[in-house]
């Protein structure tokens, strides 16, 4: 039974290997592809996630003030 490790261990690392090959090796086909991505589109998803993240810590701050308000916590600096 203590072979079962290194054939395990060893199987685990060439299927993992091959994988992170064939994985980069598509991502840079795909890039290949799209050699050059429009600014604009670029702008754009960079603007929505922005404002989705502006957003997002509005409303976490928003829920935190009104939790605390509303169990009647000192908040005061």
């Amino acid at each position: 039974m203590d072979w079962f490790p290194i054939v395990a261990g060893t199987f685990k690392v060439l299927a993992l290997g091959i994988g992170m090959f064939f994985a980069v090796k598509w991502h840079y086909d795909q890039a290949q592809k799209q050699k050059r991505m429009d600014k604009r589109e670029v702008l754009r998803a960079a603007a929505k996630v922005t404002v989705i993240f502006v957003l997002s810590l509005l409303a976490l701050g928003l829920l935190t003030f009104f939790l605390i308000r509303e169990l009647g916590l000192d908040f005061n600096l």
